[in-house]
């Protein structure tokens, strides 16, 4: 059974309650990093202990939300090996797994459906990563900017 760590700010609290259910209706074994409230809290206290468990090996794949998607993805991008990417529809989820190997997908929970999020969800955690030519540009994320 697959984990999937998933988290938000307040903002996003409504839809990672409704992702978290029906993930674990799915079968997933979800690790669940917060907030439990839709109380005002600021998005970094989730993101910084799922991007570092993300790039420990304690998972393979998470998902964060907020307002926008923005803030969460900033936060997880600063960890080596963590690629968030901030998804909108279930094409872009299905991308960024193909051609960037993401980990994480972030999610915009202002701006999206419950059932767009589901449909970015399901391409995130279908979709494989294609390698090839994308395996090399994938390797110079963390790696190029000590080059540079």
């Amino acid at each position: 059974m697959e984990t999937i760590l998933i988290g938000s700010d307040h903002a996003g609290f409504v839809l990672k309650e409704h992702l978290r259910r029906r993930l674990e209706s799915a079968g997933f074994c979800v690790k669940d990093y917060g907030t439990c409230s839709e109380e005002s809290m600021d998005y970094p206290d989730v993101a910084h202990p799922l991007a570092c468990d993300i790039q420990c090996g304690k998972a393979e794949r998470g998902i964060l939300i907020c307002g926008s998607g923005n803030g969460v993805s900033m936060v997880a991008n600063k960890y080596p090996g963590v690629r968030a990417a901030l998804c909108w529809n279930p094409e872009l989820a299905s991308l960024a797994r193909q051609h960037n190997n993401a980990n994480i997908l972030t999610l915009p929970a202002r701006f999206i459906s419950a059932e767009t999020a589901e449909a970015c969800v399901d391409a995130f955690l279908q979709t494989a990563f294609e390698g090839g030519r994308h395996a090399r540009r994938v390797d110079k994320i963390s790696g190029g900017l000590l080059k540079y």
